[in-house]
């Protein structure tokens, strides 16, 4: 059984939920976003706290129901927390050489190759470079945050033998010994 789905999520103030049928929309001040909730989960709000629980099922799909209660919950506290601070990501880039370079919806990233790699930022992703060798990636939408920052890690992933390459901040790469003679 789900231990999430049973913890309320308090809408902080500023923050406008609207539940309809099958879907919740959360309005705040960085933009609005809506996501379809399962039907086996129904969503009550009372005094701006919000409680999940399954609708009424079977002993055997009771299991199922808590998990997408549980997803469900999880999904809307990315919600409110996206359309209230928003969701960042930090790359950093380690090489000799290696570069970032913001040109407003386009990340222009010099990373070894023969060429400039040129990437477009989707709708609603916003990319900083506060230094050359540092990427700041911000968005409301949890999943595309972090999918652009993947992405961008694809283009050099770090190496284990010098660590060079595109990496999260935080990220640790564990290095290889080198060939001995």
């Amino acid at each position: 059984m789900s231990r999430v789905a049973k913890t309320p999520i308090e809408i902080p103030a500023g923050i406008e939920v609207s539940l309809k049928d099958s879907s919740v929309a959360v309005k705040g001040k960085l933009g609005q976003m809506q996501m379809n909730v399962h039907p086996l989960v129904t969503i009550t709000n009372t005094d701006n706290v919000l409680t999940f629980a399954i609708a009424k099922v079977d002993k055997k799909d009771e299991k199922k129901a808590w998990a997408q209660a549980g997803t469900v919950r999880a999904n809307m506290a990315n919600l409110i927390q996206g359309v209230s601070e928003g969701w960042i990501k930090k790359l950093t880039l380690i090489g000799v050489g290696y570069r970032a370079k913001s040109m407003g919806k386009v990340l222009d990233l010099t990373l070894g190759f023969s060429h400039p790699v040129q990437y477009a930022l989707p709708e609603g992703i916003t990319a900083e470079t506060p230094s050359q060798t540092e990427i700041v990636v911000q968005g409301m939408d949890k999943q595309k945050v972090g999918q652009v920052a993947a992405e961008i890690r694809a283009f050099r992933p770090p190496e284990p033998y010098k660590g060079k390459g595109v990496r999260y901040t935080d990220e640790y790469v564990v290095r290889k010994e080198a060939k001995k003679k």
